[in-house]
């Protein structure tokens, strides 16, 4: 089984977070600045971008409107709506950046590795064979060839233009 390091994520993960009740999620969620957020695509219930400290290349986040611990919390319109627009990131990610495969996957609570433990969100990672090298387990550098703002510019157009 192959094993995907990422020492640079613990700080992150340690670090004191701020104690509000709305969550990072809600406040990009209403928030009208799209470009500054790294938001690729909203839909009725959910809204997808960018993680800004990626596994990967393209690495993004498909995240509901509303603010709820797990995936039982959700609506049926909502569970349908964060798979619809998973289901486009995809479809988006494989036109613009051509993946040789996908991690899908929800942490919920913060022993199952959840940053925003508060506010259920989706990950969608692209994969590459041969995606990982010693940067990572050796520099705690993450290589990422593209920049988000031009993979945010490219995945937004794939969504708007062919949402599947």
């Amino acid at each position: 089984m192959d094993v995907l390091h990422a020492p640079w994520r613990i700080e992150y993960i340690l670090a004191p977070k701020p104690a509000r009740d709305e969550s990072l999620f809600t406040r990009i969620g209403q928030s009208n600045d799209d470009e500054a957020n790294h938001v690729l695509a909203r839909r009725k219930s959910c809204y997808a971008l960018l993680n800004t400290s990626p596994y990967n290349g393209g690495h993004l986040m498909v995240v509901p409107y509303r603010q709820v611990p797990g995936l039982n919390d959700l609506t049926d319109e909502e569970s349908t709506g964060l798979m619809k627009l998973t289901q486009e990131c995809i479809g988006a990610l494989n036109r613009c950046m051509k993946p040789d495969g996908f991690n899908v996957g929800v942490n919920m609570g913060k022993c199952a590795g959840a940053g925003i433990a508060e506010h259920l969100h989706l990950h969608v990672v692209p994969r590459w064979s041969g995606d990982t090298n010693f940067m990572p387990v050796l520099s705690q550098t993450s290589v990422l060839p593209q920049a988000l703002t031009e993979i945010a510019r490219q995945l937004r157009e794939a969504l708007a233009t062919n949402p599947q």
